[in-house]
């Protein structure tokens, strides 16, 4: 995947999620994750929060144990994936006012502002994230 920029895409929660639960995977997540370690990612500093919240509630429902859970945060740690530095800054200004104008949360649109920013492709599994970036032309693997 050639980008301009120094990232190829934005990788939301929805997808990463999917590596970790098999009847959430389908053939778009699989892609994405034989790509992974071709690529370089970046996500909103809301992701690592997300990933970690999403892993321990599966704990809770006893969907994963603490052994999985923690051997899927491992296995992430193998991929080229940034954390943005800037998403935190950006949040009570760009993000909120996208947050309004596209109708999502202030979590959803901290990835759309980072694919709208760095001009890459957004990789999601959210149905309003993906209209939001039609909206706004941004691209979707």
């Amino acid at each position: 995947m050639a980008s301009k920029n120094t990232y190829d895409f934005v990788l939301d929660c929805s997808v990463t999620m999917a590596w970790c639960f098999e009847d959430e995977g389908n053939i778009f997540t699989d892609n994405i994750l034989s790509q992974m370690v071709d690529v370089k990612v970046i996500v909103p500093t809301i992701w690592p929060l997300e990933v970690a919240n999403v892993l321990l509630l599966a704990e809770r429902k006893k969907r994963v144990s603490s052994i999985q859970s923690a051997s899927f945060m491992d296995a992430l740690t193998v991929f080229s994936i940034t954390v943005d530095p800037s998403t935190s800054h950006r949040a009570m200004h760009t993000i909120l006012r996208l947050a309004e104008k596209t109708k999502l949360t202030i979590y959803d649109a901290a990835y759309l502002e980072l694919a709208f920013r760095e001009q890459i492709p957004l990789a999601t599994l959210d149905k309003d994230l993906i209209s939001a970036a039609k909206s706004m032309n941004i691209s979707l693997l």
